[in-house]
C-alpha cells in the first residue's frame, strides 16, 4: 500500500497507459480522479475501480475543465497528493516543410500546453499542504532526436524543460515535480501511429518487440505505470526535476542487432594500440 490513502488525478486516463496507471494507483491503496475526453471508456474504468475512483470529463486544452478536474480531487477524496499529467496524441507528422501551422499548434496546445494547465491547477492546492508529487508523461522524443515527429519531439522537449523548470520553483514547498520518458509502448495511441489502427494491439506488440533493445521485451504500460508509482510514492522522496527513461535502453544507443559490447573490444584495443 505505497499510496494509502492518497489522492491522484490522471489525465488520459481511460486506456494505454493512463489506465494501467489508474489501475497500479488504486492497487497501491490510492484514491483516483480519471481525466479523459473518452467517455465511455472513463466510466467503464471508474465501474470497475468501484469507490476508489472517480471518472470527470477533462478536454487538457480547456482551462476550466483542467480547473475544475483538480478541485473534484479535493471536494471528492478530500485533497490532492499526486498529478499525472499524461493524456496526449501523435499530432501533426510528416517532412517539415508539409507540416500545417494549425496542425502544429493543435498539437502542441494537447500535448505541452495541457501539461502546463495540470501544473498550474495543481501546483496551489500542494503548496497549501506543503507535500505533493506532479509526474509529467514526455518521451524519448523529448530526450534526444530522430524518435518522433516533428512537433510531437518539439512539445516532448517542452515537457522536460517545463518539467525541470517547475521543479526548481516548487520544492521549496515541499512539492516534487518529475516526468518520465517512455519509449515505443503497447498502447491503443502507438497502435493508431504504426498502422492507423487504435484496435492493432497484438500487431503494434510484435512491432514494438522487434524495435525493443531487450529481446522478446516489448514495453508495456504496466512500466510505465510502476515508473509512475515509484515517483509518486515517498520513496522517490528525494527524486524531484528528474526525466526517467522508461525505454529498454534505446537512447542508450542500443539496437536489438547491436553485437555484445565484448566483441568489439579485441578491434578497440587494437585500434588503441595502431593510434587511430
Amino acid at each position: 500500500m505505497r499510496l494509502k490513502e492518497k489522492v491522484a488525478v490522471v489525465t488520459g486516463a481511460a486506456s494505454g497507459i493512463g489506465k494501467a496507471t489508474v489501475r497500479r494507483f488504486v492497487e497501491e491503496g490510492a484514491f483516483v480522479i480519471i481525466g479523459d475526453i473518452q467517455r465511455e471508456l472513463g466510466e467503464d474504468l471508474s465501474s470497475e475501480m468501484g469507490h476508489k475512483a472517480t471518472f470527470k470529463y477533462c478536454d487538457v486544452t480547456d482551462e476550466v475543465d483542467v480547473k475544475e478536474l483538480m478541485k473534484a480531487a479535493v471536494s471528492t477524496y478530500g485533497s490532492l497528493d499526486i498529478v499525472m499529467n499524461n493524456a496526449g496524441i501523435v499530432g501533426s507528422r510528416g517532412p517539415i516543410s508539409s507540416t500545417d501551422a494549425s496542425e502544429f499548434k493543435a498539437t502542441l496546445d494537447i500535448l505541452l500546453y495541457g501539461t502546463f494547465l495540470g501544473i498550474k491547477h495543481a501546483a496551489p492546492y500542494m503548496e497549501q499542504q506543503k507535500s505533493g508529487s506532479i509526474i509529467n508523461i514526455a518521451s524519448t522524443a523529448g530526450v534526444t532526436g530522430g524518435l518522433g515527429p516533428h512537433v510531437y519531439a518539439a512539445a516532448k522537449h517542452g515537457v522536460v524543460g517545463l518539467t525541470k523548470n517547475v521543479a526548481a520553483e516548487l520544492c521549496r514547498s515541499g512539492v516534487r515535480v518529475n516526468c518520465i520518458a517512455p519509449g515505443s509502448t503497447v498502447t491503443p495511441l502507438v497502435a493508431a501511429a504504426y498502422t492507423n489502427d487504435h484496435e492493432a494491439i497484438e500487431e503494434v506488440s510484435e512491432i514494438v518487440k522487434a524495435k525493443s533493445p531487450i529481446l522478446n521485451r516489448p514495453g508495456m504500460p504496466l512500466d510505465v505505470a510502476n515508473a509512475a508509482l515509484y515517483l509518486a510514492s515517498d520513496e522517490s522522496g528525494n527524486t524531484n526535476g528528474h526525466c526517467l527513461v522508461v525505454d529498454g535502453g534505446l537512447t542508450t544507443g542500443s539496437t536489438p542487432n547491436d553485437p555484445p559490447h565484448s566483441d568489439a573490444m579485441p578491434f578497440l584495443r587494437q585500434a588503441g594500440q595502431r593510434g587511430l
